[in-house]
This record gives structure tokens, C-alpha cells and sequence, in this order.
């Protein structure tokens, strides 16, 4: 606590030189906005009821598909809908100090307890139309819709409607709502843009650290390694993989382009962290390490990975915002996640025959991705002023 407390320890002086920069601020914000959208979609954006009270009858027709959601990129939405239901919980913790001493139990507990539903609730199609059904009954029901009462699978309208008050966004190319479709296809970008970013930072560090560590023919080997792959043409190579890969029918398209994003996007953070790496080989406390007969990995993972974290965080940022981009326009391509899974890059497809005429599918993708790269990158920069003593000054 002193460490959060005391004004003039180092955490509170970055956290002070962050939130001076207004910039690092509005990407910060603009980051929690994306996040928010994203974990809260089925609060958000549900076509089926969360409350429904008829005749003396309640039921809670939503719930179920929370624990078990009816699409093909299950362990996205399930992944998802864990959080949503979790962070909330472990939040409660540290705002009721009562419940400060229990937080480790009910940190762990909740949490086994939460996978239990989603493991055993199945999946199952419902394709009632509850909006229907409840102006159908004659006893008017008392029913809670969510603020967009469309789910992103139901055909809801007429082909590319233009925005309306009954569809802010308007729809796509068969009659899905499209602003329904973007609160669920910001979940497809966090998870691409977090979990390839965090395959590729655990590969890239790994790699990095025993090149700079070990030095002379493991270096020359891992360093060779990472030219190669430099060689290729990133992109292309993506779309020959994602190619190769949806010849076998995978149903789990987004975990095929996680995979590839992740193993082909580590070399940049490979050649920065072997950079760092070898500048802190040489110095003292390393050498103390060796001389004391400390494990290699102890010396490696609690000595010299601390030292070169900062660089580690400040990529972190920039390829999440390099990997939502890659995703968008594998997805544009047709290479990407697969239909009817919403994504943003898929609804800037639709509107490729005709960009100007149906403005509406390329509009907000686009400011989508403009939003998330640009906070992701203005938060990226703003943690680089903080933890780069050179550029305090700037």
C-alpha cells in the first residue's frame, strides 16, 4: 500500500507524467470505451428477453445463451461472457472493504464456480422471434429487451437499409442489424488483436532472451531463423497460410487467424528484446548471478526480464493495434473469420460493390477500427514518454 500511497514513489510519478499527457488519456479512454462495448455486448445488443413475465409465468429466455451461446466461435463468446460476469464480482471485492480480507477466496472461488454452467449448459438453436411472440400475446406481458433488441444472426430487415430509428446503423446485405453485428465484431478484434499479440509476445521474448543471453551459436542460429521469416512478405504470407489452413473446414475461423497472426508476428520483439538483453548481459548484478551459481532461468525470468519490460509494454500496445488491423483485412479479403460471425473487416466487405451507395456498412467499421487503432497507439505512446527517462523532457 505504501508503494500506491506515497507520492513520491516511482509508480506515482509515471502515473502522474501519464496523465499529463491528454493525448496517452483519450487512448486510454478510448481503449476502456472499446472494451466495455465489447464485454457488455449481449447486455447491449440481445434479440431474446431478459425478463418475461406472462400470466403469472417468469422466465429468462437471454440467460441461457449466455452460459451457451448458438454461434461457431463458441470459445470467443463463452470467453467473453465468463468476463463479463467475473470482472464485475472481483471489482465488488475492492470497492467493499469488508470484503477486503476474502478478496483471494472469492477471487478463486467465483471463478470455479462461474465455469461450471459453461461447461455444462449445451448449446442449442433458438430461432424464436421474441418480439413477436410477446406483441402476440393477448395478456400484454412485462418484458425487458435490451437497448438494441437484435441479435447479430437475425434477419431483422430489408437488405442495406439505410440508418433509422429502428436501426441506428442500419443493416447489412441479407437484413442484419448492423449496429448489433459491430458490438459483437469488437470482440472478435480484442480477442484477435490481445491473444495473437500474446502468442507472438511469448514467443518473441522467449526467442529474444535466449539469443541475447546465450550468445554465440544459439544467437547465430535463432537470429538466422528470424531473417528468414523477415524475408516473407507478411501479409502474403498470411493469406497463404489462412488459405492452406480453411481448406480443412475448421469451424473456429478466428482461432486459425490467432494462430497464424500470433506465429508469424513475433520477430520484431525478438530482434528488441535479444537488443536489451545484451546490454544487461554484461552488467554486474547478471554477473553477480553467474558467480553466486544462480539457475540460468531464475537469473534470465527474475533478474534481466524485469530490466527490459519497458520495451516489452510499449510494443505490446502498438501490436495489438498492428493485429486488429491484420484481422480486418484478412477478414476483408475473405481470408478472415467466417460467416455469419460479425467482424468489422466483414461488414467493409459487404459494402465493396458499392462503397458510396451503401455508406453505411463502410462508415462505422471504419471509425471503429480508426478509434481502436488510434487509442491503442495514442496509449502506447504516452506509456513510451513514462517509461523512457529520455523523453521526459519532450
Amino acid at each position: 500500500m505504501n508503494f500506491l500511497s506515497d507520492r513520491n514513489s516511482p509508480f506515482r510519478q509515471s502515473l502522474g507524467r501519464f496523465r499529463s499527457d491528454k493525448l496517452a488519456v483519450l487512448g486510454l479512454a478510448g481503449i476502456l470505451f472499446i472494451v466495455l462495448m465489447a464485454l457488455f455486448a449481449p447486455l447491449l445488443a440481445n434479440g431474446r428477453p431478459f425478463i418475461l413475465i406472462s400470466e403469472g409465468a417468469w422466465s429468462f429466455p437471454a440467460l441461457r445463451y449466455v452460459f451457451a451461446p448458438d454461434t461457431s466461435e463458441i470459445l470467443v463468446e463463452k470467453l467473453f461472457n465468463f468476463c463479463m460476469i467475473w470482472l464485475p464480482l472481483i471489482l465488488l471485492t475492492f470497492l467493499l472493504p469488508f470484503l477486503v480480507r476474502w478478496r483471494k477466496i472469492i477471487f478463486i472461488l467465483s471463478g470455479l464456480l462461474l465455469l461450471i454452467p459453461f461447461f455444462a449448459v449445451s448449446p442449442r438453436m433458438d430461432k424464436t422471434d421474441w418480439r413477436m411472440e410477446t406483441r402476440a400475446v393477448q395478456a400484454k406481458p412485462f418484458v425487458v429487451f435490451a437497448p438494441v433488441p437484435y441479435g447479430p444472426y437475425e434477419i431483422v430487415g430489408t437488405p442495406y437499409e439505410k440508418p433509422s430509428g429502428r436501426h441506428l446503423f442500419g443493416t447489412d446485405q441479407i437484413g442484419r442489424d448492423v449496429l448489433s453485428r459491430m458490438l459483437y465484431g469488437a470482440r472478435i478484434s480484442l480477442a484477435v488483436g490481445l491473444l495473437a499479440t500474446g502468442i507472438s509476445m511469448l514467443i518473441g521474448i522467449l526467442t529474444g532472451m535466449a539469443a541475447g543471453y546465450y550468445g554465440g551459436r544459439i544467437d547465430m542460429i535463432l537470429m538466422r531463423i528470424v531473417e528468414i521469416q523477415i524475408c516473407f512478405p507478411t501479409f502474403l504470407l498470411l493469406l497463404i497460410l489462412m488459405s492452406i489452413l480453411l481448406e480443412y473446414k475448421f469451424k473456429q475461423s478466428i482461432l486459425l487467424v490467432i494462430a497464424v497472426l500470433g506465429f508469424t508476428g513475433w520477430t520484431g520483439l525478438c530482434r528488441l528484446v535479444r537488443g536489451e538483453v545484451l546490454k544487461q548481459r554484461s552488467m554486474a548484478y547478471v554477473q553477480s548471478c553467474e558467480s553466486l551459481g544462480v539457475p540460468v532461468w531464475r537469473t534470465m525470468f527474475f533478474h534481466l526480464l524485469p530490466n527490459v519490460t519497458a520495451p516489452i509494454i510499449v510494443s505490446f500496445t502498438f501490436d495489438v493495434a498492428g493485429a486488429v488491423m491484420a484481422e480486418s483485412g484478412l477478414s476483408f479479403l475473405g481470408f478472415g473469420v467466417k460467416a455469419p460471425t460479425a467482424s468489422w473487416g466483414e461488414l467493409l466487405r459487404q459494402a465493396f460493390p458499392d462503397p458510396f451507395t451503401y455508406w453505411h456498412l463502410t462508415l462505422w467499421p471504419g471509425i471503429a477500427l480508426f478509434i481502436t487503432v488510434l487509442a491503442f497507439n495514442f496509449a502506447g505512446e504516452g506509456v513510451r514518454r513514462v517509461l523512457d527517462p529520455k523523453s521526459a523532457n519532450e
